[in-house]
């Protein structure tokens, strides 16, 4: 458990790193980006391994509407990050279009697996997310969002990717035996 706590941490500490210590993150330079980079990849390998390791009491289990609900959160998800990517119409209305998703997708988690592992890892990357959104909208302002006029087609490619994307996640999980339905 101790493994998976530090990759939730330091993949927190990385990513905040420049909103915590802006003056000490910008004299590090380009020697800056390397190492969070070291650090986001050394936290994902300490996450992976740590959740697989680790056990823990558990609160509740999946049921039918909660997996139901989290396919839809993970379609959200997806779509999200895609939409970031893209840059489609949903990214004139939501601000931070992939913390969002990292939301849809640790809410998600969370509602069929109610472990102590997961409550650590989908968790701690939600409580990471939010508190990203607040210290950017602190730091940044809310500046007007741009509007934009996106054609049919690249919304339908956003769709379709998204789609796409979740197909293969499910499969790939039912693969691993972490099935996604029912």
């Amino acid at each position: 458990m101790m493994m998976l706590t530090l990759g939730v941490a330091l993949w927190s500490i990385a990513h905040l790193f420049k909103r915590l210590a802006p003056t000490a993150r910008d004299r590090m330079g380009d020697l800056g980006k390397l190492v969070v980079t070291v650090a986001l990849v050394g936290s994902l390998v300490m996450m992976v391994a740590g959740y697989q390791t680790a056990s823990g009491p558990v609160w509740w289990v999946r049921q039918p509407l909660s997996v139901s609900i989290s396919n839809v959160l993970m379609l959200l998800a997806f779509y999200m990050m895609v939409a970031s990517s893209l840059k489609v119409r949903i990214t004139s209305m939501v601000r931070h279009p992939q913390l969002t998703a990292i939301k849809a997708w640790s809410v998600s988690h969370l509602l069929v697996n109610g472990d102590l592992p997961s409550l650590v890892l989908f968790g701690g990357l939600l409580v990471w997310a939010v508190v990203s959104v607040i210290l950017i909208n602190r730091q940044d302002g809310k500046n007007a969002m741009a509007t934009s006029d996106i054609g049919w087609l690249k919304e339908a490619l956003a769709i379709g990717v998204t789609v796409g994307l979740y197909g293969a996640v499910a499969h790939a999980h039912a693969y691993l035996g972490y099935p996604v339905h029912g």
